[in-house]
């Protein structure tokens, strides 16, 4: 299952630019000089911008449903190393833009001083960013949206576990593969409630996957009732679910993520998901995302240090830097992705799982 998959590159596309402006509007100083001239739309990227981290959440649960248990059972007998792959797949590329980011938080210090650039890192922050833990040890970010990765990391993982227990439980109760999948289902669900009830709606827990996990599993339950008879019927329990949930405390963010896991259900039942939108570009913006992602934030802080230094308080200078350093990501992700990301996904394609016992 390694084909592009034309809507979800639409998708990461649109949101990886929308994650880009809200970070260049977020953090000043160019976007606190052009406020004046577009103060609405620099005020909803800053507010509201983040919200498009649901569709990767949604996004990420849908492929991971995908890969793991495209019928509802897990179809590998080795998740440690599903695990470890993911692992890598996740942080090789992020390391090094890790490593860029150090350096150039180094020249955007000599250019500027703004609260928005990172201090120099301690070898135990490094190292907890290197095992992804480091909102959950307390450490101060490396980089803008790092800790995505972690709960990202974390997401795959509890998915798996889940999907692993389920397997374990039905082999226990002598129900087979059949039985995994139902009980996979079941399991996977109820976790997802108890996100959506109880977990997401408590901030104190945002450094964990239950919170975030309710956006997750919808992705991978959308996945598995798209394909499943009665579909649309599934997709729209799915939905009261949600809805009675949003009734009881309404978060925009879970109202994003049940729009984007509708999408992706119905484009996936109705055929939509492998051959629309027929763009180049699109699934290009879609291929280099993740590359984009990580590589933002260092390339807009040096564009943010070098305006500074150019544009001063000019509003049309600044508002061109922020076009400049929106560009400027992009260029930089795509150099990453050929030079970074790309060659890191060709090697670990040999590092697969074994085929789980049928």
């Amino acid at each position: 299952m390694t084909s592009r998959l034309p809507f979800i590159d639409a998708l990461k596309a649109v949101a990886v630019q929308l994650i880009v402006l809200h970070h260049l509007a977020f953090y000043g100083p160019m976007s606190d000089h052009a406020y004046a001239l577009i103060p609405d739309l620099i005020s909803w990227l800053s507010q509201h911008a983040r919200a498009v981290v649901q569709v990767f959440l949604v996004i990420g649960g849908f492929l991971a449903a995908r890969s793991l248990a495209p019928a509802g059972h897990l179809v590998s007998a080795q998740p440690l190393r599903l695990l470890l792959k993911r692992y890598l797949k996740l942080a090789v590329p992020y390391l090094i833009a890790l490593v860029i980011g150090i350096g150039c938080a180094t020249i955007a210090r000599a250019l500027m001083t703004h609260d928005s650039i990172p201090e120099w890192p301690t070898l135990r922050q490094f190292l907890a960013h290197a095992l992804l833990l480091q909102s959950i040890l307390g450490y101060e970010g490396l980089s803008t949206g790092v800790w995505y990765i972690a709960i990202d990391f974390q997401l795959f993982a509890l998915l798996l576990g889940t999907l692993w227990l389920a397997r374990g439980i039905s082999c226990g109760l002598g129900r087979g593969i059949a039985g995994a999948a139902i009980v996979g289902l079941l399991l996977v669900a109820t976790l997802a409630l108890f996100s959506l009830y109880h977990f997401n709606r408590d901030a104190e827990w945002d450094n964990w996957a239950l919170y975030f996990f309710a956006s997750y599993a919808l992705g991978a339950l959308t996945f598995w009732a798209a394909n499943a008879k009665h579909a649309v019927r599934w997709l729209l329990l799915i939905a009261v679910a949600v809805v009675m949930a949003l009734l009881l405390d309404y978060r925009s963010r879970i109202a994003v993520a049940l729009v984007v896991a509708l999408a992706l259900g119905l484009a996936s039942r109705y055929g939509f998901l492998v051959r629309w939108p027929k763009s180049s570009l699109l699934a290009y913006l879609g291929q280099i995302s993740y590359s984009v992602f990580l590589i933002h934030f260092p390339i807009c802080l040096i564009v943010n240090g070098l305006f500074v230094r150019v544009a001063m308080a000019d509003p049309w200078l600044n508002l061109a830097g922020m076009v400049v350093a929106w560009a400027a990501s992009l260029l930089a992700g795509g150099l990453f992705y050929r030079f970074v990301e790309g060659p890191a996904q060709q090697g670990f394609r040999g590092l697969r799982a074994a085929p789980g016992l049928t």
